[in-house]
């Protein structure tokens, strides 16, 4: 293994991974808003903050799907040393990282079933721009509205659709991470009348 692959962990693994797992709960109970994440340095393309949430919420037993450029033998050995996650398919992932175009479409990740909602998959998708602008956000979680800025509307809407079952999915921007659970309902920037 390439000396690069050991590199990139948490410098104060307690401490780092207790911040991160904060960052990434914040994210979900708070969805729309945007928090700090930092202390991982994964090879390219991963952002530092894809590679702090693989530290945080991954190991042996939470089998992993690495999609389109993601999936390399820099990230593939980063991950084997560092999370020791083992990596799968899209129907059998409990986590999927990538861009959005690889990860789609979404039907070939697990929703959970009516006896185990629990049992679908989180998506990790890292993206260029994290803001609070574009589809608005209403939930649990939300006082009134929020905004993200989501790749796109009619996915997110289906998923929610579907609520208890459905995905859950985390944004990555730099060192940035925002939450969109399955609980909230998106809608279009047009449709802000309506909601509001």
């Amino acid at each position: 293994m390439h000396p690069q692959y050991l590199e990139g962990g948490f410098g104060n693994p307690a401490a780092d991974a207790a911040h991160a797992f904060r960052s990434v709960m914040e994210a979900l109970a708070r969805p729309g808003t945007i928090h700090a994440i930092e202390g991982a340095r994964p090879p390219a393309p991963l952002s530092p903050a894809a590679g702090a949430v693989l530290l945080t919420l991954c190991d042996g037993t939470t089998p992993l799907y690495l999609a389109g450029g993601a999936d390399c033998e820099a990230v593939r050995s980063w991950v084997a040393f560092h999370t020791c996650a083992p990596l799968v398919g899209p129907g059998e992932c409990m986590f999927a990282l990538g861009d959005w175009a690889a990860l789609t479409p979404l039907s070939a990740y697990s929703h959970g079933s009516a006896d185990y909602p629990d049992r679908s998959a989180t998506l990790i998708v890292e993206t260029p721009v994290l803001a609070n602008e574009g589809p608005v956000l209403t939930g649990p979680g939300i006082r009134d509205t929020a905004r993200l800025s989501l790749p796109e509307t009619d996915a997110f809407q289906s998923n929610g659709a579907h609520f208890p079952l459905g995905l859950d999915f985390l944004f990555t921007c730099d060192a940035r991470i925002a939450g969109l659970p399955r609980s909230t309902r998106v809608h279009a920037p047009t449709e802000t009348k309506e909601v509001a």
